[in-house]
């Protein structure tokens, strides 16, 4: 496959999961609403409202940091940054993905993994309430995030080492 095909095709699958993601917001409103409802109108508070929220917020937030990194709304320092040359600046980019991106997301992806087998293995449960669900699901998702988060920053790097070498975009 040709480079700017994969990068195209990353891209997309960082563009689609970000936008799919963003509607599991909308049940997790639904949940606190109803949670809020339940415990001061009905005065019979859920034993799932807690877990699902967190489940369900953590699940966003991971899976959405690839679509973050690809239209660049991560937080960066940018008062030099912007105005160094396109060339400089993907000598940072570069240096910022070997240095610090891949090696700390990398061991996110084989942390995760291990983190996710071995709740599936177990069959861990959530000892936060009674309601114990099992965790392997949202375990997953944080390996499923970090493995998107990886493949979004190899194009980014890619996008960068290639602007550094050649001087241009792809």
């Amino acid at each position: 496959m040709h480079s700017s095909k994969m990068l195209k095709l990353i891209d997309r699958v960082s563009v689609v999961s970000g936008r799919a993601i963003s509607l599991i917001a909308v049940p997790m409103i639904a949940a606190l609403v109803y949670e809020v409802f339940a415990r001061y109108f009905l005065k019979r508070p859920t034993i799932w409202s807690y877990e699902i929220t967190y489940m369900i917020y953590g699940t966003h937030y991971l899976l959405g940091t690839a679509y973050t990194l690809h239209v660049k709304g991560h937080i960066r320092i940018d008062l030099i940054y912007m105005k160094l040359s396109p060339r400089r600046r993907s000598i940072i980019d570069v240096l910022g993905y070997l240095i610090i991106f891949f090696p700390v997301v990398g061991l996110m992806v084989i942390s995760s993994y291990n983190f996710a087998r071995d709740a599936y293995i177990i069959g861990e449960v959530s000892q936060f309430t009674p309601w114990q669900p099992l965790l392997w699901p949202f375990k997953s998702m944080i390996l499923i995030g970090f493995s998107l988060l990886f493949l979004q920053g190899l194009a980014e790097f890619i996008r960068s080492f290639v602007m550094l070498v050649k001087g241009e975009s792809i």
